[in-house]
């Protein structure tokens, strides 16, 4: 391929993901005066993933690599202001430690224990609250069916999805990072390496690194380069209704029939995931299909929440999970037959509060060769060759 201009790393995608590894390889005094660039399809991001994210960030995971990424990313978060502030003008990213409520009816409860021990261990503060403990704690919840319930205390909660990526990209792009708006089209090889892209435009461009940061196009552009990723875009929807009830100290709620649930604004917003054996289809559609709130929200909801029988729908939005098909983990790492071609994929809609740690990690791998801050490399590429799954008990 031959090119015009030549870049040390180019980043397919802009979102969240794209531009914390951007940030990252630019504010790497390892990587000083390297050409960074980003290539963002839309810089309207309007329908990218990171603006339509429900904006949330929790510690109450199974498995020990994403508790620690998320404890990186409220670390982050509570003080963005070392990070990501540009001429003292500090990011207000609205973390608010409202804390996540996992539910468990009495066949879930040790599983609940197991994960809780293994967070604890970890420095995650949430609290196990047996039935009774959870009752009197928040008045306002049936817990008739349930055994308890784990809260988290601090360090977990919401934010606001679109200014943490305007953070990371304006620091980004004041660190010397470039962003371009244009779509790859192209990736070429060459001797077992990515050598370039080619954009729509019509430009093509050399690098010494090339990163597939696309979110749900992610699979798309692994193509471009011969490769498959298995990693695809599944429609997820948010709806938002009013109640005139006062429910004091709620958190985040993760009901045991898979619906969540939690205050914004003056307001509350709500979704569920398809059950295993439901339709899910691959699509990039983001028409709202208003069925699942009607059919399963709701009454889950009232079952839950009693005041939540008197509501009003005030509104709803689509936006995309990009989904891990072999385990809902992301896929982090180099590709073993292109060791110079990254992924930063298939966060199956843990991305925008894993983007810190991540964004960090692949600057690792660019910079020192190799995972430094935590060892990811669970999540690398070859697990899928091996047919290796990793087992995440608390998926929403």
């Amino acid at each position: 391929m031959s090119s015009s201009k030549h870049y040390d790393v180019i980043v397919v995608g802009g979102g969240v993901i794209g531009s914390a590894i951007a940030y990252w390889l630019a504010a790497e005094p390892g990587f000083a005066g390297r050409r960074v660039l980003v290539v963002e399809r839309d810089f309207s991001y309007r329908d990218g993933s990171t603006g339509r994210s429900a904006g949330s960030i929790r510690q109450q995971f199974s498995t020990r690599e994403n508790i620690e990424i998320s404890l990186f990313g409220a670390h982050f978060l509570k003080n963005v202001a070392d990070w990501l502030a540009v001429e003292g003008e500090v990011p207000e990213v609205g973390f608010r430690e409202k804390g996540y409520l996992f539910l468990a009816s009495p066949a879930g409860w040790p599983v609940l224990q197991e994960n809780h021990a293994l967070q604890k261990a970890l420095g995650a503060d949430n609290l196990l609250l047996e039935s009774a403990a959870l009752q009197a704690r928040l008045p306002w919840m049936n817990v008739e069916d349930l055994a308890g319930g784990c809260l988290g205390l601090s360090m977990e909660g919401w934010f606001d999805p679109f200014a943490l990526l305007q953070a990371f990209r304006r620091k980004a792009r004041s660190l010397g990072a470039e962003y371009r708006e244009d779509q790859v089209t192209g990736i070429a090889t060459a001797n077992g390496r990515a050598s370039g892209v080619a954009l729509a435009s019509g430009a093509t461009l050399s690098a010494d690194w090339v990163v597939d940061a696309a979110g749900p196009r992610a699979r798309e552009v692994a193509a471009l380069a011969g490769l498959d990723l298995p990693v695809a875009p599944r429609k997820r929807q948010v709806f938002v209704f009013d109640c005139k009830a006062e429910l004091p100290g709620m958190p985040l709620v993760i009901d045991p029939s898979g619906l969540y649930v939690r205050p914004e604004g003056s307001g509350f917003i709500c979704g569920i995931a398809p059950k295993a054996g439901e339709p899910d289809p691959d699509t990039l559609d983001l028409e709202v299909d208003w069925t699942p709130f009607e059919e399963v929200l709701w009454p889950g909801l009232a079952q839950r929440i009693p005041a939540f029988e008197a509501i009003k729908p005030t509104g709803a939005w689509a936006g995309h999970y990009s989904v891990s098909l072999l385990d809902h983990n992301a896929i982090l790492g180099p590709h073993p037959e292109l060791p110079n071609f990254l992924f930063a994929n298939g966060f199956s809609g843990h991305g925008l509060q894993q983007s810190p740690a991540v964004g960090r990690g692949i600057m690792e791998l660019i910079v020192h060769g190799g995972w430094r801050s935590l060892d990811l490399s669970r999540f690398d590429y070859e697990r899928i060759l091996r047919n290796d799954p990793i087992l995440e008990r608390n998926v929403v």
